[in-house]
């Protein structure tokens, strides 16, 4: 199948994931600065949560560059991921509106780590259709696995951590973006030797 609709569905519903992000947010109460300081753990969330999304994005564009095909496995678990991306705006106005609340926090690490997985899972569909000796392939298995288990323990320790201390949780999940910052170096690599020779 081609991949270019799922790739154009997928950006403009990330965009519009990010779009209600960012509408989530209140205006301080008051024209002061200490209003709006008091609104701090709020932009903190929001900041966590744009960045968490900014980052899939980022990284599903290079995954899927890598990728040739994509089959109807791939495509529902990329709608699969794609719901419990759309679940952000929801989690964070919750957190947003009880600071440090125990039951938000842990369903934010919850939605995390479910998107964790999903993304874990939307990689090994590709790597199946594209075969083992594929690009998406090879950037799974050289990078792509150890930074999803090192996530997924990351944001799995917050949830366990946050039971108790509930900051913990969104510490977790923010620590556990690092790792995808920067996207893989090899797909990196590919993409800029495929465009010098277009060009």
């Amino acid at each position: 199948m081609n991949k270019s609709r799922l790739e154009a569905f997928t950006d403009a519903v990330i965009a519009i994931i990010m779009t209600i992000l960012v509408l989530e947010l209140e205006m301080p109460e008051s024209a002061s600065f200490t209003a709006l300081w008091g609104l701090r753990f709020q932009f903190l969330i929001y900041l966590v949560s744009f960045l968490t999304l900014a980052i899939y994005w980022n990284n599903h564009h290079h995954m899927f560059q890598a990728s040739r095909h994509v089959s109807g496995k791939v495509m529902w678990l990329n709608i699969m991921l794609l719901l419990l991306l759309s679940l952000f705006p929801f989690t964070t106005a919750w957190m947003s509106h009880h600071v440090n609340g125990r039951a938000p926090e842990l369903l934010f690490g919850i939605i995390m780590l479910a998107a964790d997985i999903g993304w874990v899972l939307v990689g090994q569909a590709l790597c199946e259709e594209n075969g083992p000796d594929s690009l998406i392939a090879k950037a799974v298995r050289s990078s792509g696995v150890g930074k999803s288990k090192i996530t997924i323990a990351l944001v799995s320790a917050g949830i366990a951590v946050g039971i108790w201390v509930p900051m913990a949780t969104l510490v977790a999940c923010a620590l556990s973006l690092i790792p995808w910052i920067i996207p893989d170096r090899d797909i990196e690599k590919w993409l800029h030797e495929k465009k010098g020779g277009e060009g």
